[in-house]
């Protein structure tokens, strides 16, 4: 290792971490690298505010700061876009014994914004049209084989955060209005949906049935075997029915991917 590099890994570090290695850092250098230093921290916190715009609401400053700080420390940056900083942040929250996070349904409000920002960031792709799906023959059905779109997201929560998240997603402290009274996230396991559709991003919450079915998208299952799904949940005589109005849902809600 040359000693440019070993200097610049050993810089990277002191802004990082803290380090201080022998005789890289002394008197006015010194000095202005804690100032850096904490630029580089305090930009990285901004980073995870505008990334979970909700939980920064739901917390207030002072405790998202100290959520940010802590996750800064456990989860240095290290992809090139700071726009992904924060990925494992709900994963670290669920983690924390430290009185980090006040209720457990914040846990889920950070799945949900990370949802929705990943959504509003995904690839483009064309979408699956009706006219595609008319010009199947009867034979082409049994086989068709569906492909969510990119920007599809599916996450797993165990609160109905959904409520609290919208108030205070719509809630603009800005303006000098004081946080508004949010519903209690009670238990509630279940999935959302998160996607983006003519720029805009969307999110609903999904009926079991209707996620069972998504989840077979997602693993590509013939239009059969969603029927064969279909039918664990609502009976066989009702089962192609429910998979022809699911996907007729997702076709005008742009959930699917064309060729």
């Amino acid at each position: 290792m040359t000693g440019v590099v070993q200097q610049q890994q050993q810089l990277a570090a002191a802004i990082r971490d803290g380090a201080d290695p022998a005789g890289l850092l002394s008197g006015d250098f010194a000095t202005g690298l804690a100032v850096y230093r904490h630029a580089y921290r305090a930009r990285l916190a901004e980073a995870l505010a505008d990334n979970y715009t909700v939980l920064a609401r739901a917390l207030g400053d002072e405790a998202f700061d100290a959520l940010a700080q802590a996750y800064i420390a456990a989860h240095p940056s290290r992809h090139p876009s700071i726009r992904w900083f924060g990925h494992a942040l709900a994963d670290f929250m669920a983690a924390d014994d430290g009185g980090l996070v006040p209720h457990p349904g914040l846990v889920d409000m950070a799945r949900m914004d990370w949802a929705l920002r990943s959504a509003f960031d995904a690839a483009e792709a064309p979408l699956l049209t009706p006219a595609t799906l008319g010009a199947l023959g009867p034979d082409g059905w049994a086989g068709l084989v569906l492909h969510l779109h990119p920007s599809v997201q599916r996450v797993r929560l165990a609160h109905a955060i959904e409520p609290a998240w919208r108030v205070l997603r719509e809630w603009q402290p800005e303006s000098g209005a004081e946080q508004p009274e949010l519903p209690e996230p009670v238990a509630h396991a279940h999935e959302l949906l998160a996607w983006r559709q003519a720029g805009e991003t969307r999110w609903r919450s999904l009926e079991p049935l209707e996620a069972g079915l998504l989840a077979g998208v997602a693993l590509g299952d013939t239009f059969t075997q969603l029927c064969e799904r279909a039918a664990a949940s609502c009976g066989e005589a009702e089962a192609a029915a429910a998979v022809v109005g699911a996907l007729q849902g997702w076709l005008a809600q742009g959930l699917l991917r064309g060729g």
